[in-house]
């Protein structure tokens, strides 16, 4: 018997990355970033296995602090950071962001690409703040209703999912309460779902459920999982992943 949580580490290992995202939208946000140092102190708060923080020390030429709580996706990312001769420049620590092990006002730019939803959007913003120099960056990307019309099917299965999902007017007026200024926004194509993730998932699906055959526990994940690339794949046009560009003020 294996236990839910170590079975969605397990399907999720092996692949270019753990949830939407491209390469493209990582240089397309930070390209939207003005007046940063030429050398920025960043933050990638649950990095996974590390695509975009590859893509972030190409681009930044910054130090980059990536942080996860799960050791195998950190040392993937330090054997592919090695490869890539950026070893120099990424440092993992493992960690929740729930409690980051940092001192105030230490990053130039916190980065965090599909992950915030699990400490949630505005108590992020809050918790993450403080860590940011004055007029410093965050940039996240998060689940968003796209379309105010959204039908019934998806409605329930994403209050099952994420209920705390939200339109992009609700999380900018978010982002003004909690005392940021927003310097763009952008939706992640939908490229951006399938070529890194929703593909090679479906081979880790197909790959575990020949190794799980009989296991309930694995079955139910791995249902879950074609259940949700289901979902994308007929509402595509009402929900996605939003890139919110903000500056401390």
């Amino acid at each position: 018997m294996i236990m839910i949580s170590e079975f969605m580490y397990e399907l999720f290992s092996d692949m270019p990355r753990q949830g939407p995202g491209s390469n493209e939208c990582t240089r397309k946000a930070y390209k939207l970033l003005p007046n940063l140092p030429s050398r920025p102190n960043i933050l990638d708060v649950g990095c996974g296995s590390g695509m975009q923080t590859l893509e972030l020390a190409l681009i930044s030429e910054g130090q980059i602090t990536a942080l996860d709580n799960y050791q195998p996706y950190l040392d993937d990312l330090k054997r592919r950071a090695e490869a890539a001769g950026l070893n120099n420049r990424i440092k993992t620590v493992n960690g929740s962001m729930f409690n980051l092990p940092f001192t105030d006002v230490s990053f130039d730019l916190i980065w965090s690409e599909g992950a915030i939803y699990i400490i949630g959007f505005r108590n992020g913003l809050l918790e993450w703040k403080p860590l940011i120099n004055r007029g410093g960056y965050l940039v996240i990307s998060e689940l968003t209703w796209l379309n105010a019309d959204i039908p019934d099917e998806i409605s329930i299965y994403m209050k099952g999912e994420y209920p705390g999902i939200k339109t992009i007017a609700e999380n900018m007026e978010i982002i003004r309460q909690v005392g940021y200024e927003l310097v763009g926004n952008f939706t992640l194509p939908e490229s951006g779902w399938w070529d890194d993730f929703y593909k090679p998932l479906r081979t880790r699906i197909n790959l575990l459920g020949q190794k799980y055959t009989g296991n309930q526990e694995a079955s139910e994940v791995l249902d879950a999982s074609r259940q949700e690339i289901d979902m994308y794949k007929k509402y595509s046009p009402y929900y996605g992943y939003v890139f919110y560009l903000m500056q401390s003020k």
